[in-house]
């Protein structure tokens, strides 16, 4: 499942990267986005994009294409 296909209030864990996310991966996993991390959608801008994310204990902000690099299961 795709951090897009979330709704606000949704729970997820981070299960790894799409393929075509390479050039985010890095970024993405500074920012505390590691397999196994746990987060939760705070909300969504009326287009979509960005998405508002909280992860352990911040508040994260990514537009859409990071977001389309993060793959989770949802909880």
């Amino acid at each position: 499942m795709m951090l897009k296909q979330l709704e606000v209030g949704d729970r997820a864990k981070v299960s790894g990267f799409a393929e075509a996310g390479g050039a985010y991966r890095r970024k993405l996993l500074s920012m505390g986005l590691t397999p196994g991390a746990e987060l939760q959608v705070v909300r969504v801008a009326p287009m979509g994009d960005p998405v508002e994310i909280r992860v352990r204990g911040f508040a994260l902000t990514l537009r859409k294409g990071e977001a389309d690099a993060l793959t989770v299961e949802k909880l």
